[in-house]
């Protein structure tokens, strides 16, 4: 069966996060709809990672085994139009390409791209409710930029990790946490191959901390080293994050 590598992007606010999930809407569910009205058959759109409920994509990758070879730019059309006619539908395939037999869009991928927006001013959010974290207290990018320095690298994140994380391991390896602001925006944007559960938006909720100077950038790297989720930082909300990009 030919195999067709997707690049989706989606609002994650109607959805319980990118996995099915029974009685409860799931982006992966409604692809897999939207396939098999497409081409006849029920498939499995297997995504490179595995969002929360009310996280956001730009460019989630995942791949699907079709019957026959059809014309990738079929394939956008055809499954966009039926995910269009589903009802608060909020998901759209960017992309479609061929690809080998041995791709896998969670295993082969080589890194993984991560964007959290925080939105920082005292007035409420109109536009953007729900698309960034909103952080009433003033934020000290700087204070979380020397910060986010402690955290890069190969390390053991368990401090960072969610109690539910079914990863074999914690040793993790942090190629990138920039932090950056444009106005009254900040931008953390982060990359590796793998993350733990939730250790975009654990690392964002400590580092939260520093901008608001109740942590000092040694407080983080105590943090790393103690091995103990109750000595990080609180857990970001799900809006701010977004998967960006996945590398093969």
């Amino acid at each position: 069966m030919p195999r067709y590598k997707l690049t989706i992007e989606y609002d994650g606010s109607p959805y319980a996060g990118w996995q099915k999930q029974q009685e409860r809407p799931s982006v992966q569910a409604a692809i897999e709809e939207a396939v098999f009205k497409f081409c006849g058959n029920r498939v499995e759109v297997a995504g490179a990672g595995r969002t929360d409920a009310g996280v956001h994509a730009m460019a989630q990758a995942a791949h699907v085994d079709l019957p026959e070879a059809i014309d990738p730019f079929r394939i956008m059309q055809g499954t966009n139009f039926h995910l269009f006619s589903m009802e608060g539908n909020r998901i759209a395939i960017t992309s479609a390409e061929p690809v080998p037999d041995d791709f896998h869009a969670r295993f082969s991928a080589t890194k993984r791209h991560y964007l959290y927006r925080i939105i920082n001013r005292r007035s409420r959010l109109a536009l953007e409710a729900g698309r960034a974290w909103h952080v009433i207290e003033p934020l000290d990018e700087n204070a979380m930029r020397q910060a986010a320095e402690m955290l890069l690298g190969h390390h053991d994140f368990t401090s960072f990790r969610d109690s539910e994380c079914q990863a074999k391991s914690p040793m993790k390896t942090l190629d990138q946490l920039d932090i950056r602001r444009q106005g009254n925006e900040i931008h953390i944007v982060t990359s590796a191959r793998s993350f733990l559960h939730h250790q975009v938006r654990i690392m964002v909720g400590t580092l939260s901390l520093t901008g608001k100077g109740k942590w000092q950038p040694k407080d983080i790297k105590a943090a790393l080293e103690a091995r103990d989720r109750a000595k990080a930082g609180p857990t970001a909300p799900p809006e701010g994050l977004y998967l960006v990009g996945v590398e093969y």
